[in-house]
Order: C-alpha cells, then structure tokens, then sequence
C-alpha cells in the first residue's frame, strides 16, 4: 500500500492554495462546491496503472508574448499539441515552412500580432520535432461558417434549426446582444442599471461558454485517445473544459488541468491568481448557474473599475519579462480593496477616461483612504 494525494469532489467550500506543485484550480476565490484535496491509501498496482494512462494536459493561459516560452516548453513533453483555434490551411503551409511566419500573421486579425508571431515559431520547431499540431475549436468554425454565409446573402431564417451551427448562432446572438446592451447602459445608464447590464452579460456569456466547451470536448476526444500524451491549450475562462473532456474519454485517459503561469504567478508575490472580478463572476454562473450569490453585485461592481485600469495593448517591455501578468496581478490587488460604494463613486469619475486617467483617479482615490494603489510601480 502507498500513501498519496489525490482529487475528490466535497460539498463544503475549501480554501486551497492556488498554486500546488504541477496541478492548480480556482477554488480559492469561487466559494463554492469543489475540489479538495484528500489522503487516501491506494495500492502500489493501482498506482502504476496512473502511471501508464495516457495523459492529457488542459493547460489555461491568456493569450500574451510572455506566455510563449513557457508554453513551447510544455508542449515538448507532449505528443500532441491541440490550439484553441479553428483549422486553418494558411496554418500547415507555415508550419511545414511553406509559408513565412511573418505572411502568415498578416492574415490573420490577430488582437495579440506578437503572441502570433512568437507561438507560430515555436510550434514550427515543434512540428520538426514530430509532435503533432492540430488546431480544435469546433464552436469558432461554425462561427466562421456562418459568417461566410452571411456574407454571401444568406439569413438566419434560412439556417437549419436541427443543425449544430443554429445552436452557434443563438448563442452569439444572446451573447452580442447583451454586450451591446451592457455597452449602452454604461454609457449613459446609472451604475445600478449598469451592473445589472454587467449580471447579464455574464450569464449569458456563461451559457455561450458552456455550449463552446461541450462541443470542443466532444471534438477533442476521440483525437486524445490517439496519443499518450496531450496538450490541450485553452484560456483561463474555459476551466470547466477538463471536467468535460474526461467525462467523455472515461476512465482511459487522465485529465488535469494546469495553470502554465501559477509558479510565475506565486513568485511574483503580487496576488494569488490571474482571474478579474468579471472572469470570477462569469466562472461562478458557469459551475452554479442556479446557486444565489451574495457576491455577484461586489463582482460586477469591481469589474467596472477593473475594466477601466487594465492596459489592453500587447506589451513586450524588455525589462520586464511578464508586463502583462504583472500588470493584471496589480490591479486585480487594487479592485479587491474597493467596497460596492467605492465602486458607485468610481463609476462615475471613470465613464470617459482614459486607462492612464482611470489609474490616476483610483490611485488618488485609495491613498486618499490610506489604501495601496499600484504600490510595484512606484
């Protein structure tokens, strides 16, 4: 017999440390039903079974330029390397060097151009290594089906209601139409109506998330058993994805998902995690949808005002090796020190500023109430 740490389910909330060793979860800051960690007695057999399962690695990670070394060097452990992305042709004629990386980025519309370029490198080292790169994100390839009918005269009237890619649509519809509707409240809506614009839009996009993650895992499944080791990329919000992945592979593979920047996270001392008041607040409505939450206005409130702070351009500061993981580890420790009223009269002041301007008025704000404000970059 052998002593060893093992996942079981509980029904109490646990406070778990974010970061422990290869594995980590979010329970720390969801207050809900979740995972704990336990002790239990497992023969030496049983163990070595583990051991010899195929595995497969949902590794959570934003898209940014610092996430990129650390990811190839995951990936190199792997047979298989899944992309949250759907297929592309362009995408096998770089990897095979057919296409230069830098053309390639061209076509793409891409939000972070520097991550593209860093990770298409990456994986073209990887694809001559002979690991194998496959691009898995069924829900955006209906997407981009359905705009290309769009586009080419077709109507959501003549879209198959029986087809999966109805499914798609409904949920982009409710999805872009509570984000507009969110976008107009803020803009001249009081800060009452504006977080319950904020409620709206996440659990809409909680449902939008959990058609996205059921039908990647389906896809992903029967490609998993092909290899004994796999590396699943996903981003942090599609935490629930593992759970799925395992449900439909059973008990043949082990599945575990993995923060690729929780150790960079922990050493840089700032905050526990990387999710922001409205990714907690969406993750809540994806593992409880029917749960009341106490917390859900504070969450909404805080999303606000860390929506105004965040820098959203890609940065790639040379003498910063993780600009944005620091960045969003700073201000999610300034919006956890903001009550609901601090965020009423934040909204106010913040409606048009700027993001440096944003950062000026809560930094006068907090230290005004003898709080920290942004104290690494001072």
């Amino acid at each position: 017999m052998i002593f060893i740490l093992s996942q079981i389910e509980v029904l109490e909330p646990r406070n778990v440390p974010f970061c422990d060793g290869f594995y980590a979860h979010p329970a720390p800051f969801l207050w809900l039903r979740t995972i704990r960690y336990c002790y239990e007695w497992m023969d030496v057999k049983d163990l070595l079974l583990m051991t010899m399962l195929a595995r497969a690695t949902l590794v959570l990670a934003e898209h940014r330029p610092e996430t990129v070394s650390h990811a190839a060097a995951l990936m190199r452990d792997h047979e298989a390397v899944f992309l949250e992305e759907p297929p592309d042709g362009q995408f096998q004629q770089m990897l095979r060097g057919d296409l230069p990386v830098e053309d390639y980025v061209l076509t793409l519309d891409a939000e972070y151009p520097a991550f593209i370029h860093s990770m298409c490198l990456a994986l073209r080292e990887l694809s001559v290594m002979g690991i194998s790169i496959y691009q898995v994100e069924p829900y955006l390839e209906h997407l981009v089906a359905i705009h290309e009918f769009f586009s080419s005269g077709g109507s959501p009237e003549k879209l198959d209601p029986h087809h999966v890619q109805y499914e798609v649509y409904l949920a982009e519809k409710q999805a872009t139409a509570a984000l507009l509707d969110f976008y107009k409240t803020a803009t001249a809506g009081s800060f009452e109506e504006t977080l319950e614009s904020v409620k709206r839009f996440a659990r809409v996009d909680s449902r939008r998330f959990l058609v996205r993650d059921r039908m990647r895992a389906k896809a992903l499944a029967p490609m998993i058993r092909r290899f004994n080791k796999s590396y699943i990329e996903a981003g942090q919000i599609h935490y629930l994805l593992w759970r799925m992945i395992r449900q439909d592979l059973g008990d043949s593979v082990t599945v575990r998902p993995h923060f690729l920047m929780a150790c960079v996270v922990k050493a840089l001392g700032i905050s526990r995690h990387l999710y922001g008041p409205g990714d907690i607040l969406t993750l809540r409505y994806i593992l409880r949808p029917d749960l009341p939450d106490p917390m859900e206005d504070l969450l909404a409130g805080r999303a606000l005002i860390y929506n105004k702070l965040i820098r959203k351009d890609e940065m790639t500061d040379g003498n910063e090796p993780y600009p944005h993981i620091r960045d969003e580890l700073q201000v999610i420790e300034v919006v956890k020190q903001l009550t609901l009223k601090n965020c009423a009269e934040l909204f106010l002041l913040l409606r048009r500023a700027t993001t440096e301007e944003a950062r000026a008025v809560v930094a006068h704000s907090l230290r005004s109430a003898g709080k920290k404000a942004f104290p690494y970059t001072e």
